[in-house]
């Protein structure tokens, strides 16, 4: 691995910024450490590496100490080698310092025996775009999964003869359709049957917010009336995205 290295990065001289190829920058930049990857097995983990490094650095110039110094306490919890992490680092703010853009990809071919590489560079002002882009992204869907609730919903509708029962018993009085919705325990895997099961259980909830006089409730009720009188959807993801927590009356 280790020769195999030296033959790949060899001895250069860092060119000029214009036309430089970010690829032979990329070498430059990693053959004084490669003792340290004597023991790394595969290129690919090399320039991942070293490609992290670069765009710490680019990082480190462009954002203030205490961002940077968080992104790197980040880095502690994790197996990476943070010493030559932040070797490397430096030597790309010192000596590379002229070459601001990102390296965003890469990609290896052999060729021959001896190994090519390429990378796909971004400018910093697109860079630190999509960046802050992802943060965002991430976020918005990490607070979306924070608010998940443990519950599976039940939804229902008023069809036309829950509509005509009401009307019936108050001419006067024009009902607004109205839908409720019933949390369950995210336990019920089949919502379909427990609602067969339980299906009276709705059907009295919704007759008695409109109606308290039970004899006059439709008799002998089964699952087919009630799905002629409800419109039901089921729903197994359910979550708040309001900040304020939920109450619910004992």
């Amino acid at each position: 691995m280790k020769s195999k290295g030296i033959n790949l990065f060899g001895n250069k001289t860092i060119i000029q910024n214009q036309g430089v190829k970010y690829s032979k920058l990329l070498e430059q930049f990693i053959e004084p450490y490669m003792s340290d990857f004597a023991d790394t097995e595969y290129y690919e983990d090399i320039f991942e590496f070293a490609i992290n490094a670069w765009n710490f650095g680019n990082l480190k110039m462009l954002l203030p100490k205490e961002e940077t110094d968080a992104i790197l306490s980040s880095v502690k919890k994790t197996d990476i080698n943070l010493d030559l992490l932040k070797r490397m680092i430096y030597s790309k703010t010192v000596k590379f310092k002229d070459y601001d853009s990102f390296i965003v990809d890469f990609e290896i071919k052999e060729t021959s025996g001896e190994p090519i590489l390429s990378v796909v560079t971004q400018a910093k002002d697109d860079y630190l775009a999509s960046m802050l882009e992802e943060l965002e992204d991430e976020h918005s869907q990490e607070d979306f999964e924070e608010n998940y609730i443990n519950r599976s919903a039940i939804i229902l509708k008023p069809l036309q003869p829950s509509l005509n029962w009401y009307s019936n018993l108050h001419p006067d009085v024009d009902e607004t359709i109205e839908t409720k919705t019933y949390l369950l325990s995210e336990d019920i895997e089949d919502v379909e049957a427990w609602l067969r099961k339980n299906f009276d259980k709705l059907f009295i909830l919704e007759l008695e917010e409109r109606h308290t006089n039970k004899k006059q409730w439709p008799q002998n009720r089964n699952y087919r009336m009630f799905k002629e009188w409800f419109q039901v959807e089921l729903s197994t993801g359910v979550y708040d995205l309001e900040k304020e927590p939920i109450s619910k009356s004992l």
